[in-house]
């Protein structure tokens, strides 16, 4: 089993910006890529972003250039740098372990993102 602690979240006014970070522990060994999700109040889970074990990274078209992933493989954490907020960001984002094009079986258990004047 893997444990994922998400970090970071709040309230910013637009155009600011927040850094999320994600802690794993736990049987991290079978972790291979992880990603960021998040879901909009009425909406579906969506991809953000993932990193995968070797550093390659994949990124929803409406954040690219505004958000940046991150692992740091000695902390066992990936880090979320969102940048240029929008009110459209308002989501609670979610960490996922496992799964780089599609979501792995672990999940963190969210951390709310408002992006409001």
């Amino acid at each position: 089993q893997v444990q994922l602690v998400e970090s970071g979240g709040g309230l910013v006014q637009p155009g600011g910006s927040l850094r999320l970070s994600c802690a794993a522990s736990g049987s991290i060994f079978s972790i291979n890529a992880m990603a960021w999700y998040r879901q909009a109040p009425g909406k579906g889970r969506e991809l953000v972003a993932a990193i995968s074990s070797s550093g390659s990274t994949n990124y929803a078209d409406s954040v690219k250039g505004r958000f940046t992933i991150s692992r740091d493989n000695a902390k066992n954490t990936v880090y979320l740098q969102m940048n240029s907020l929008k009110p459209e960001d308002t989501a609670v984002y979610y960490c996922n372990a496992g799964g780089y094009y599609g979501p792995g079986p672990y999940w963190g258990q969210g951390t709310q993102v408002t992006v409001s004047s």
